[in-house]
Parts: structure tokens; sequence; C-alpha cells
């Protein structure tokens, strides 16, 4: 029978999108001893995030997989089982069609060859870093670590070592925190396309490789003993027969396929194993963070288990406390408080009193070429409004620079680097282990609207010598200007004489990060005036360091 896309369509919505709110659950399971218990009610009521991350304020992450390859930027291993779509058409021209060459020899193609960690770990430091980030596993199900519970690994399969294992080893020799991100929790459905079929074309209706491929056919192949039902996790939402235009195709991924919080729970021997994976990297590792790329927690009960098992670990350690963070997103509000709070590539609106993070990118998470040959990467002057911005609301930045396939970065990457590490050269003091002040800022910014998921990616509103954030540290207080005025004058509103922030408080001293001359400034009604030097201190935003002011 031909389906067309909108009966393909209706048909899934009939059929999946139920089960919202099954979890999986497993008596076998054993968690360390310790305060916390596998529930919501005791994450909240026992954990309180640790000040050395409220104090590092900036991170780097290398979102680093076989997915890097083809330098085709997010998804490829799934976009490219989808016909029309442009990675499809960059696969079928480049490695094969999909039933021949599927995503699995994009892995043993990955070799890293040209991988420095030392010298990346290195350049990150320099720029600012406090804490960094390895990904451990992508949606597409290869853990980059030596995992007894997953033979689809990094050190099975294409480069041949424990990546997490040695960027820890890297990032705590130059003292650094460390954190792994874990985004596995979503391959069961992330994987399905691979088990379709083109809609239309000369190799209509052929099945792709992990539709047919079974361990048996791996024998004397690189991946001889391997099994590829195990790393596409199994055809749980079967595509049916009879989708006659790559139209259909995709309208029956996006209703079958897509990852959302109503998605049904996969099966429990999956999250089981997701579990014992997950449970594995915490142990062998002892990560500082533990990132999830997911709504609150993976898997229902497996994610409660692991996050309880690694509190405790870390609580073990620590004479009691847990010293590590988890990082989720979309955090329900009688959840607040159970872990650290992440939101993808965008900000909060204003500051919370919880400690909370963005994560985003100069560019794809993985690595994209186009975005490097037409020079389209963020701008170091974007990621400093960016991180002023979120460090005065309470947050945390944690920036991605890709890799490429190879492990190297390209030039336009170590020039914005360069950048970001002569602006912190001069004026990290006003960022590192600061608090928010009694507001944020002020400035047109303030009453624009959060950009959703473009920040890193899209472009930003650039910020004027009016757009002012604020942190403080002791009795200091920091006030970043968003830009050099022309005029060479700065007039901070929320500094009057008048300001309801200032309680008749009179500002005793005024100085600029990196600049040696003294400035000249008046305070009064209208807010406090500063005239500065002719020439910036550094590119982007300056800092303004003030005292006589009430910080708390």
């Amino acid at each position: 029978m031909k389906l067309t896309a909108a009966a393909a369509a209706a048909g899934v919505a009939r059929t999946y999108g139920q089960n919202a709110t099954q979890t999986a659950t497993s008596a076998a399971r054993v968690i360390a001893p310790g305060p916390f218990e596998a529930t919501w009610q005791s994450l909240v009521a026992n954990y309180k995030t640790p000040d050395w991350f409220r104090d590092a304020k900036f991170g780097m992450w290398a979102h680093w997989t076989a997915q890097c390859v083809p330098e085709q930027g997010d998804w490829y291993a799934r976009r490219m089982y989808i016909q029309g779509d442009r990675d499809y058409d960059y696969h079928v021209k480049t490695y094969g069609h999909p039933s021949k060459f599927g995503f699995m020899e994009i892995d043993n193609l990955w070799k890293a060859e040209k991988w420095d960690p030392a010298r990346l770990i290195g350049l990150y430091k320099r720029a600012g870093a406090k804490y960094f980030f390895g990904l451990a596993n992508h949606h597409d199900n290869l853990d980059m670590y030596d995992s007894t519970h997953h033979a689809w690994n990094s050190v099975n399969v294409g480069p041949k070592r424990d990546i997490i294992g040695t960027w820890a080893k890297v990032a705590r020799e130059a003292g650094l925190r460390f954190g792994v991100t874990n985004h596995a929790s979503w391959a069961s459905r992330w994987w399905q396309p691979a088990y379709g079929y083109d809609g239309e074309g000369p190799l209509a209706g052929v099945r792709y490789d992990a539709y047919t491929l079974t361990k048996a056919d791996g024998n004397g192949k690189w991946w001889d003993g391997l099994d590829p039902q195990d790393l596409y996790t199994g055809n749980s939402v079967k595509m049916p027969d009879g989708l006659s235009s790559a139209a259909a195709v995709r309208a029956w991924y996006v209703a079958n396929t897509s990852l959302a919080r109503s998605n049904p729970m996969p099966s429990d021997s999956f999250c089981e194993n997701w579990y014992q994976r997950c449970k594995e990297l915490v142990e062998k590792y002892q990560p500082d963070v533990l990132y999830f790329d997911t709504n609150e927690l993976p898997l229902g009960q497996a994610g409660l288990d692991v996050v309880a098992h690694y509190y405790n670990l870390s609580a073990a350690r620590n004479g009691g406390r847990a010293d590590v963070i988890v990082n989720g997103k979309h955090i329900l509000p009688e959840h607040v408080g159970a872990f650290v709070e992440d939101i993808e590539r965008s900000t909060a609106n204003a500051i919370r009193p919880d400690p909370w993070q963005t994560d985003t990118c100069i560019g794809d998470w993985h690595y994209n070429r186009a975005l490097y040959t037409e020079n389209r990467y963020q701008t170091v002057g974007t990621i400093v409004g960016m991180l002023t911005d979120i460090v005065s609301k309470n947050g945390n930045l944690m920036l991605n620079i890709p890799l490429r396939g190879d492990g190297s970065i390209d030039e336009h990457e170590e020039t914005f680097l360069a950048g970001l590490t002569a602006w912190m050269d001069v004026n990290s003091e006003g960022i590192y282990s600061t608090r928010p002040w009694k507001i944020y800022g002020e400035g047109p910014s303030t009453t624009a609207r959060p950009t959703t998921r473009g920040l890193g990616r899209g472009a930003a509103p650039a910020y004027t010598s009016q757009d002012i954030r604020f942190t403080t540290k002791v009795d200091t207080l920091y006030a970043f200007v968003g830009a050099w005025p022309e005029s060479g004058i700065v007039l901070i509103k929320s500094l009057g004489t008048e300001s309801p922030q200032l309680s008749g408080a009179k500002v005793t001293s005024v100085s600029l990060l990196g600049s040696d001359g003294k400035l000249t400034w008046t305070q009064g009604a209208q807010g406090l005036s500063i005239s500065l030097p002719d020439k910036p201190p550094s590119e982007h935003a300056v800092t303004l360091k003030i005292q006589g002011v009430p910080t708390a």
C-alpha cells in the first residue's frame, strides 16, 4: 500500500505520543550509600551547588564525535538517512547510499590523527576557562570512553583511544575542573531513520543498513564481533512499507521519531544499559560535572538513580557534601535545587536565585566546514556580551569550540581564542568569583526579549555604550560597558544619587580595568558620569571598578 505524507503523519499521531509519564525502574540497581536517595524530594532537600562552580563562571567544551568527520554540522548521523535532506544528498555523493554505507562506517573513518589534547586544553585555559567538558556520548550512541557495558566505544572503534580518560587527565593536570556530557538517552528514537528507506528514486523501498545488518555480517570485517543493533539500538518504531515520496518519508520521521518530552519511554533493556554505562562513567572518571542533554533528568527512575549515586560518591570523598554538578534542562518549579539548570543557546531574562548555566557554541555543535569557509563563526564581541550578561544574572557560560574530525581546530577558531584570551586578560577580575548585584543591568538590551536558541549561532544584537551589566565581589561593584562610547563619557543611571539601588550611598572610587590612568567622574541625580581615557584598554566591553556603593 502506498502512503502519502499526510496519511503517514496522521497514522503516527494515532499510534504514538503516549506513555509520557512512564518510568524505567530496576530493583537490582545498587546506589552508593549517603545522604541522597533516588527521589526528587531527596535531591531537592540535600543538594547545594558548590561554590567552586559559582566562582568559575566560564568553561569550554569539545563537542566532538565521529559526526565531525563529514564536516557538515549537527545531527549528520540522523539526517543522512532522511531523503531530501542536504546531509542525505552529501552522504550519497561522498560515501554512497545509506543502504550500503551507513553511519557506522563513518565511526570507522574517525581516526583523530591530529588531536593534541594538551595544546587544546592550554588554549582553553589561556582563554579563561576554569572547567572543561568532554563529550562522553552523543545521540549516535558511540561511547567516547573505555566502556565495559557498550562495545561500540572509541577504544574499540575509530580512534582506538579513551577520549574521556585522556581529556580528564590533561584537563586536571592543567588545573581545570573536568566535566562529561551524556546525550545517549535519546538514541533509541534518534536512530530510527537508519531503519528506513528512500521514498522515491532508483533505490526506493530499499532499507538502510541498520535494518539489515547483524553481528554475523561483521565476520572478517573491521567490525568483527560487534553487533550493529547495539549501536543503532534496534528498530523500535518501524517505518511502514509503502511510503511513496521523500515528503512522505520526512513526514513519517517528524511524526514518529522527534525528540520530545511526550515520547514513549524506551525499552527497559535500553534504559538499564544506559544506566550501567552512565554509572560506570561517573565511577571510572569521577567527573566534577555530569551534563544531561535532556528535559530534567534522563529516562525516569534511571536518571534519578544515576544522580543519587553520583552525588553520594562525591559526598563520600568530601566529608558528606556533594562537590559536583549535574546539568539538565527545563526544570520544573517543584524540582528547582535538585541540579543546576542548563539553558541551551539562550539566557535567563532576570537574576535567578539559583546558579544556572548557558551552553552555546561559536558555530554548530559538530564541525561545519561551511561556517569556516564563509567566516560565519560568532565574534568575540558577541560572546563577551553573552558572558557579561549571563554572569550578571548568576549564571555560568559553557562555550563549545567545534573540533574537526581529525581533532584539530581551524585558523578562525585559533583567532577567536586569541581574541577571547586578550579580553579575559584585562577584564576577568569582574567575572571570576563574583555574584549578582541588586539589578543585573541597564540600557536598551534590558528591555529586549532574550534570543532563544539563537545565541552562538545566529546574529545577536550588538550592545551599546548604554548597555551596562553589573557584578559584585566583596565591597566592589563591577560595571561592564557594552561598547566604547564615541563621546568618551559613560553615564550609569543606576548609580545616581537618587537611585533606589544606592539608598543614598556615595561612590568613593572609580577605575577602569587595564588602565593605569586616573578617571574623572561625578555622581548626580541622573547617574554616575565617567570620563574615559582616549583609548580603550581592550576591544569589546570594558570594565569599570566602582567602590563605595552597597553590594549586598
